[in-house]
């Protein structure tokens, strides 16, 4: 009975006693219709040579695309680490910011107190009057101009033309910084009376704001979605 070939009967290529000029006569006289006569060292040579080659060819055809899919993937881990450290970071100061976030809210209210509504725009229109008159400030001109929408709030511009002393302005200017609602004076410009001694005539822009109502926003905002559909 024949014994089964063991790891010992293989055939072993010692590198150390391969004689180059041996090996190139052997590819010279390989018979490419009989491979299985070949000898040992051509033929692991052509094996080492087409494994290599054919693991280049996979990789290039095949494992390239995975290659990027999986940059891909690595990028997308850093992106849902980054943003599970940031939640994270949320997570741990809720607290702090959901103080903050009330500060933000008393404070935004406190603001908001000072715009009056639709029906204290009079009273307000008055008060910038008195506190000119009160200064010895004459009006030739309050104008209040066409009133201008934000998001929230809308925006009134009154053209001011007084005649009156330089230091009577400058005290007019510090009362209307004072009163409860928020007015501001822009675009000052002063005319110097025509002779010495005559009063100056400071020309300015007041400008006051008031909040809009829920109904007054809704009609704001459906308006700005139909400027945008008639720009498109």
């Amino acid at each position: 009975m024949k014994k089964p070939a063991t790891l010992a009967a293989v055939p072993k290529l010692d590198l150390s006693q391969v004689d180059l000029r041996l090996l190139v006569e052997d590819f010279k006289t390989l018979d490419p219709r009989d491979p299985g006569a070949w000898p040992l060292g051509p033929r692991i040579i052509i094996l080492l040579a087409m494994f290599l080659a054919l693991l280049f060819v996979a990789g290039w055809f095949g494992w390239q695309v995975q290659y990027e899919e999986l940059g891909v993937k690595q990028q997308e881990e850093l992106k849902l680490k980054d943003d599970w450290l940031n939640k994270k970071k949320q997570a741990v100061n809720l607290d702090e910011y959901r103080n903050q976030l009330a500060e933000i809210e008393r404070s935004f209210g406190a603001l908001l107190k000072q715009l009056p509504n639709a029906s204290e725009m009079e009273s307000l229109l008055v008060d910038i009057n008195q506190a000119g008159l009160g200064r010895g400030l004459q009006f030739d001109l309050f104008k209040p101009g066409v009133e201008v929408s934000k998001d929230f709030y809308a925006e009134l511009p009154i053209t001011v033309n007084l005649t009156g002393s330089y230091h009577d302005f400058g005290a007019f200017a510090g009362d209307i910084a004072k009163l409860s609602r928020i007015v501001t004076l822009n675009e000052v410009s002063v005319t110097p009376g025509g002779k010495v001694g005559e009063p100056l005539k400071p020309i300015a822009t007041a400008k006051t704001f008031r909040y809009l109502d829920e109904q007054e926003v809704a009609a704001k905002r459906k308006q700005d979605k139909a400027a945008k559909g008639a720009k498109k």
